[in-house]
């Protein structure tokens, strides 16, 4: 097990690393946005999850394999960036079509789905999985058991601050949403904006 000096110099790294919004912040803030505070809490448990598999791959050696294999890294992140279109045109065009319904206003999007959608988007980001072999390694210590318990512990340690640092995230973007869905035409504008986060985020998956 990692020494409590070796954790506290984790927890700082890996708090360093979450202050600052990345792609899972903004997906969270989207889904919060488009789909109110419930909607990015589940999307934040399926991101987390999605992150969770990605530790046991690294730990399984899994995410090693897939950073030597160009052609599996390339594929897999090609696919992410479709998943992440996908998201987008959905996202105006469900809204678009059915934005007048009152039960579109008042029927929350399933929870289901919100879950699934935030761990394939997480699970279909190989940077994902190539940064966890780059940054849980460095600071396992070989003198202090097996480098696998290690690895999960870390990970573990770094999903739980993950999960507190979207989930806050998704709370704001909540409550900033239900103050700007008074207008139909504000609503369209969400939809829009949301939109644009899927299709931005899908092209740093593929730029980036």
């Amino acid at each position: 097990m990692p020494t409590a000096a070796t954790m506290l110099g984790f927890c700082a790294a890996t708090l360093a690393i979450l202050v600052i919004p990345g792609p899972s912040v903004m997906y969270v803030v989207a889904r919060s946005i488009a789909h109110g505070r419930r909607a990015g809490l589940y999307s934040m448990l399926g991101l987390e999850v999605g992150a969770l598999l990605h530790v046991a791959g690294t730990a399984a050696g899994l995410a090693a394999l897939l950073a030597s294999s160009e052609f599996a890294f390339t594929l897999l992140r090609y696919a992410g960036a479709a998943y992440l279109l996908h998201l987008g045109v959905q996202q105006l065009r469900v809204r678009h079509e059915q934005v007048d319904s009152p039960a579109h206003r008042t029927s929350p999007a399933s929870r289901l789905r919100l879950f699934r959608d935030g761990v394939l988007v997480d699970l279909l980001n190989p940077k994902t999985a190539l940064f966890f072999v780059a940054f849980l390694p460095q600071f396992v210590d070989p003198g202090r058991g097996p480098a696998t318990v290690q690895v999960v512990v870390l990970g573990l340690v770094f999903v739980l601050l993950a999960a507190l640092c979207d989930s806050t995230y998704a709370v704001a973007a909540g409550r900033l949403a239900a103050r700007l869905r008074d207008s139909h035409r504000t609503r369209r504008r969400i939809d829009r904006i949301s939109a644009g986060v899927y299709v931005g985020l899908a092209g740093m998956a593929v730029l980036v």
